[in-house]
């Protein structure tokens, strides 16, 4: 018997029949699903430390269970002290079961795990996906607290296949995503 992750059965069994109910699809391939989740966080200060890239690929490799790679920049800012091709900053884009996997461990673990937590905002970008912003990644239980020497955020975004923001917020809140009232 294959490994199904637990987020994906229940979407496949009680959320797409909700769904397709709720908003009168003639088929079930019409609702929508989580396509993919994109998990990317800037390291600012990463012109002056180099380290702090590296730190940050291993620590974004943990959270997600997959290998992050590094973003650079396209151009020179003299400004910020930014030249052309250099690192500064790491992503990862999650699929299938490290999805569901990852979103699983989100919701379950660690957004109760943040301080004063009271929901996430529910703004859309219109068409259906959804990107929150992650203040602290110590909310993981993947990360030790006691190698961390910077504390910094990231943002994940949700991409589905919703063609509104309704269908969208209606998928992610039945995969159990706390958004504010």
């Amino acid at each position: 018997m294959s490994y199904e992750p637990r987020l994906k059965k229940i979407y496949n069994e009680e959320i797409t029949k909700k769904l397709q109910e709720r908003f009168d699809y003639s088929s079930p391939m019409e609702v929508p699903r989580l396509v993919k989740i994109a998990i990317n966080r800037g390291v600012g200060s990463a012109t002056s430390d180099k380290k702090l890239v590296e730190t940050s690929l291993s620590e974004l490799s943990s959270i997600a269970g997959q290998k992050a790679v590094a973003t650079h920049s396209r151009v020179d800012v003299s400004n910020f002290k930014l030249r052309k091709g250099v690192a500064i900053g790491t992503k990862v884009t999650l699929r299938a079961e490290r999805m569901y996997e990852f979103l699983d461990r989100l919701i379950s673990i660690s957004l109760p795990r943040t301080r004063d937590f009271k929901g996430v905002n529910n703004k859309f970008d219109g068409r259906g996906n959804y990107t929150m912003g992650v203040k602290e990644q110590i909310i993981f239980p993947e990360i030790d607290i006691d190698k961390v020497n910077t504390v910094n955020g990231m943002d994940i975004t949700f991409v589905t296949t919703a063609k509104t923001d309704e269908e969208g917020y209606a998928l992610l809140e039945a995969f159990g995503i706390p958004f504010k009232k």
